[in-house]
């Protein structure tokens, strides 16, 4: 037999050892692919208003799943972040409930010039856990007996300050102002109404509305020309620049996916 015969006679191997063998050089790849990604994620510490609670722990997730960087979330009012943030909390964005605090950081030098953008407009709704209490017009301000009428710190949160204009402008400040609890942040004034602590109070839509619908209780969207727009902006602060990940959360924000998720809980863009 010549050279030429043995080597067409020699065995091919099976077909199925080149499918595993495929198929096992797909797995290398994409576990090489997910050790790159977690190698190079970042953890990115987030300050985010308290009404923007509900959207943003959707969008985090989302956005670790498309990206691999994860991001931290801390709850509260706008006014006090402000506060930590100057004195040195390490947080990389701030997602604040105004625009006034991100462009003031920004004057101080504590937030990076030319990344702060408008991420969602709120909306402000006067709303009970009872059903039928509060009314399509908000004449339970003036006509209701209620004890208590919830309000986050005016101070501190912009929802809160939005609650006061709307009195002011009803004419109601004055009659009711004996009637208000405070709310350290819109999270902590929900709480006052949903727990039934507070008959009604100032609360921010998102917190309410699920699938475009009041969830529960009754309420009343205050109409926008009663009190400032509460236009929510957000920022890279000092501690993010020159972040991958911070600034990768920067841009997600602004993804059609994120933008979905926003609108979904009432708040317009």
């Amino acid at each position: 037999m010549n050279s030429a015969t043995a080597v067409r006679s020699r065995p091919m191997p099976h077909p199925s050892l080149f499918v595993r063998h495929s198929a096992a050089m797909a797995m290398a790849g994409c576990l090489l692919g997910m050790a790159w990604q977690a190698a190079h994620a970042d953890t990115v510490p987030v300050a985010v208003a308290a009404n923007f609670a509900a959207p943003m722990q959707k969008i985090a997730a989302a956005f670790e799943a498309d990206t691999g960087h994860k991001a931290e979330l801390s709850l509260g009012a706008t006014g006090k972040f402000y506060a930590q943030i100057t004195h040195g909390a390490p947080f990389q964005v701030l997602l604040s409930a105004d625009d006034t605090t991100p462009a003031r950081l920004e004057r101080e030098g504590k937030a990076v010039a030319n990344t702060r953008f408008s991420y969602a407009i709120g909306s402000l709704v006067l709303w009970s856990a009872q059903p039928g209490y509060v009314d399509a017009q908000g004449a339970v301000l003036k006509t209701g007996d209620f004890r208590h009428l919830a309000v986050a710190n005016p101070r501190t949160a912009p929802y809160g300050m939005a609650a006061m204009q709307v009195m002011d402008k009803l004419g109601v400040s004055a009659a009711l102002r004996p009637r208000l609890v405070q709310g350290e942040n819109i999270a902590q004034t929900f709480q006052f109404v949903s727990s039934g602590n507070a008959a009604l109070g100032f609360v921010a839509l998102s917190q309410v509305m699920v699938d475009g619908k009041i969830s529960q209780g009754s309420a009343w969207q205050v109409p926008a020309h009663l009190h400032a727009p509460i236009r929510q902006d957000a920022v890279l602060l000092q501690p993010g620049q020159g972040k991958p990940g911070a600034l990768a959360l920067l841009q997600y924000l602004r993804s059609d996916k994120a933008r979905a998720i926003i609108q979904t809980y009432g708040y317009s863009l």
